[in-house]
């Protein structure tokens, strides 16, 4: 997967150095389209790399030439495009209604040019209710994917440094009693718990949508626990498991403080007394999404986040506001928080998540 990954983002930077708008949104369709096909062949690469990387005619021509410099000398459109003439699909004829011999035929453009390209370097606060639906399927590719750590069960594997000794005497039975080859294990490895804090106040309500639907639409890939604060705390594991549009409905009227005012160290300290005491932070990956806009003395903040950072792994800090030029955390909240996080990032827009999706892994 990684490999296919960096074919995406050198194949896509050559493109780019030749005129051709490839962003991160399109190098991630591209990848996803050979994970999809499961590309094993010249032909079948070159096939996802006109799905999704171009969208005029004049691109393909500039795709041809990358592609032929990437993969060797001798490369030919006709070849890859159809083994029949009338099958054929030229550079000249590729459109989004395009023909193939005079035959009508129906080519797959559907996410070229399309809300991926519109929204991707929109802040969220700019955002209609309707083009704050449309991420929705934009932000299934996503997933959340936490580090991993041992687990206390074990898997049998031939290089393992232990010896399972019940395994090797009872494989021992076979061969007389004697034990004659020695069945070795290792830890099995788990992904470590994902926690989200969310603020919902009113100054963070159209990130804090954008971010519980990512939640939502990244299918939880790491079984976040999930839970939202202003005014208090309220925890919404439950109802965003389930179908990403019922699920926004039902938290906003699981979270009766939507819009409030903020209380970020309160309602810390409340996730810590109530949830981090069963151990729900101990070894997570903490992921707190708010602008950092404490109504009261920051000092009882900065102590929880003191709190926090001893049982976490690692804390992430999501702050919209933090992508304005010139941003310095000098006071409040933010100042207050910042020397226990590990990571601080905006993710303020679509094209942002990727520093999101890195902090967390």
């Amino acid at each position: 997967m990684s490999d296919l990954a960096v074919l995406a983002a050198r194949f896509g930077e050559a493109l780019r150095r030749e005129g051709v708008a490839v962003g991160a949104d399109r190098s991630a369709r591209f990848a996803q389209a050979l994970v999809a096909v499961d590309a094993q062949r010249i032909r079948e690469v070159y096939w996802c790399a006109l799905a999704t990387l171009v969208s005029t005619s004049d691109e393909v021509a500039v795709l041809d030439r990358v592609f032929e410099a990437v993969f060797g000398d001798g490369f030919d459109p006709a070849d890859f495009r159809g083994d029949r003439p009338d099958e054929t699909l030229t550079a000249g004829q590729f459109t989004a209604g395009g023909t193939t011999a005079g035959k009508e035929r129906e080519v797959p453009l559907a996410t070229l040019g399309s809300a991926a390209e519109r929204l991707a370097s929109r802040d969220f606060t700019d955002l209609e209710p309707g083009e704050l639906e449309q991420l929705r399927e934009l932000m299934r590719r996503f997933r959340l994917a936490t580090p991993t750590r041992r687990s206390r069960r074990k898997r049998a594997a031939a290089g393992g440094r232990r010896v399972d000794m019940r395994e090797t005497l009872r494989r021992a039975r076979r061969s007389g009693g004697e034990p004659a080859v020695l069945r070795r294990w290792v830890p099995r490895e788990k992904p470590r718990r994902l926690v989200v804090l969310c603020d919902i106040s009113g100054s963070m309500e159209a990130h804090a949508r954008a971010m519980l639907q990512l939640l939502v639409s990244a299918n939880l890939g790491a079984k976040a626990e999930v839970f939202t604060f202003a005014t208090r705390l309220t925890r919404l594991t439950r109802v965003l498991a389930h179908d990403p549009a019922a699920a926004m409905r039902r938290a906003g009227t699981e979270a009766p403080d939507w819009s409030g005012g903020t209380r970020i160290g309160a309602a810390l300290r409340e996730f810590l007394d109530t949830f981090g005491a069963r151990g729900m932070a101990r070894g997570a990956v903490v992921v707190i999404i708010s602008d950092g806009w404490e109504t009261g003395d920051p000092a009882p903040l900065a102590a929880q986040m003191a709190r926090l950072s001893r049982l976490a792994f690692r804390v992430v800090w999501v702050n919209p506001r933090t992508a304005q030029p010139g941003y310095r955390p000098l006071v409040g909240g933010m100042a207050a928080v910042w020397p226990y996080c590990d990571a601080v990032v905006s993710a303020h827009r679509l094209d942002a998540l990727d520093a999101l999706l890195d902090a967390v892994g």
